[in-house]
């Protein structure tokens, strides 16, 4: 085990160094200044993501896609994610996540765009797409194109299964004494009957789950923060501070030099808002939108929500609980920064923040495991057919309960590393096709058509 954790750390540091970093945000930098500051057009996105196209060709109306899409994305790396970036790139991590964040929503908003451009319909007829089908179409590589759709399989058995079975029966049996083994079969049984039901299923109990968590976790943020006021302020600064500096950081941080806290806060950032990853167009090439950029700036929010949001305040919240309460985090593992965090709502006999940390990882980790789940199942069925996906959801329902019940520490490593591999090709194609990107933003957004109807998709 020793020796394939090296190997694996050994490849991350290959994957995610210089090259890569310079890549990721590179092509968050570049999609912002060819499409003029398109986040300018966020809260355009939010009222669209509201509204229904439900005359329009796709499966799921534009909400659910969005709801799917932020369910894979809100999740353990808005909690436990940032938690290990600050322990091992510093406060300073939190800064290069937002920042990845921020301009990664121009970036969300060019995936999401050609994923419904270049969508087609499957042997039965249902509408589908992702970078699989626009590296394909788009480009005409359809080898880039099989390697994305590998690389996303095996990814949804670590970032979007192990990784959440095991955070949710690990916070469980910690906060309610429940045996993993028994909330890992829960677990299970529970996914089973959702992701059997196909992405109208998933996209329904995303569509309830999702805001409800999404509110529920930052009202939580709100009241750490208000037990925190006085060191907010502190904090900011001192993320600010630290994400330029050469220095290791001291005072209680595990923190580190500029180097670590740019990889471990875009690394983990990536592995929240998933911008650049390549999944979320999946989702949204199964909405119900009337042209590719009216989906598209819905899916744009949903890096805005996950990470320039639910990230931030994260980060803050661990940061001032750190400043404020530095021998309570002496020596705590680095997954449970949050938690100790949290703690501080505890009062007497009733543990309030423990509960709220807990419900709140449970619900986020439930999702995740659904929407990773349509991801895979999507790429599988591009690889092999679709008459695969029943073979594919049989064999993540077994790795999931694996996951629930073993504890493997090379789980977030291995996520990384998938992450980063599934990232090459989808940036690559990106920026080779964003002459169409911008040519159709243009047509749609800038001349005013934004109520057009797209042609038919391909059979």
């Amino acid at each position: 085990m020793t020796v394939l954790e090296n190997m694996i750390q050994a490849c991350n540091d290959v994957v995610w160094g210089p090259p890569m970093l310079i890549l990721l945000f590179g092509t968050h930098l570049f999609m912002t200044i060819r499409l003029k500051f398109i986040q300018r057009y966020t809260f355009k996105g939010v009222k669209l993501s509201v509204k229904s196209d439900e005359n329009s060709k796709g499966e799921i109306s534009q909400f659910g896609a969005l709801a799917t899409a932020l369910a894979a994305t809100i999740g353990t790396g808005n909690i436990i994610g940032v938690s290990t970036a600050i322990a091992l790139g510093g406060p300073g991590a939190v800064l290069w996540c937002w920042f990845t964040g921020v301009f990664g929503i121009a970036t969300k908003y060019a995936e999401g765009l050609l994923a419904v451009k270049y969508r087609v319909k499957n042997e039965k007829g249902v509408i589908v797409g992702g970078p699989m089908y626009t590296i394909e179409k788009g480009l005409k590589c359809k080898w880039l194109a099989v390697v994305f759709a590998v690389f996303t399989v095996l990814a949804t058995f670590g970032a979007g299964c192990t990784v959440q079975s095991h955070a949710i029966t690990g916070i469980i049996e910690s906060t309610f004494h429940i045996d993993p083994k028994i909330s890992g079969l829960v677990l299970t049984a529970l996914t089973g009957v959702v992701i059997l039901g196909g992405v109208k299923s998933i996209s329904k109990v995303c569509e309830k789950l999702v805001p409800f968590m999404a509110l529920f976790y930052v009202l939580g943020c709100l009241c750490v923060l208000f037990l925190n006021r006085s060191f907010i302020i502190p904090a900011i600064v001192l993320i600010c501070k630290s994400a330029f500096t050469t220095r290791a950081a001291m005072g209680g941080f595990i923190g580190s030099t500029l180097m670590l806290a740019c990889r471990y806060g875009m690394a983990r950032g990536l592995f929240s808002n998933e911008s650049g990853l390549g999944t979320a167009p999946i989702a949204a090439a199964s909405a119900k939108t009337k042209n590719p950029v009216r989906q598209a700036l819905v899916s744009m929010t949903g890096t805005f929500w996950d990470t320039v949001i639910v990230c931030a305040m994260t980060g803050i919240v661990v940061v001032s609980s750190m400043m404020r309460l530095p021998e309570v985090f002496a020596g705590v593992e680095s997954d449970a920064l949050s938690q100790i965090s949290f703690a501080q709502l505890n009062t007497g006999t009733l543990p309030i923040g423990s509960y709220v940390i807990a419900v709140a990882l449970t619900v986020f980790a439930f999702t995740t495991i659904l929407g990773w789940s349509f991801y895979g199942e999507s790429c599988i069925a591009y690889l092999f057919g679709v008459r695969a996906t029943l073979v594919y959801r049989i064999v993540f329902l077994i790795i999931l309960y694996v996951g629930a019940i073993t504890s493997l520490s090379l789980i977030w490593g291995f996520s990384d590393l998938m992450n980063g591999l599934m990232a090459f090709p989808n940036l690559i194609s990106l920026l080779l096709l964003s002459g169409v990107i911008v040519r159709e933003t243009r047509h749609y957004l800038w001349e005013g058509h934004l109520e057009e109807e797209s042609s038919d998709i391909e059979e």
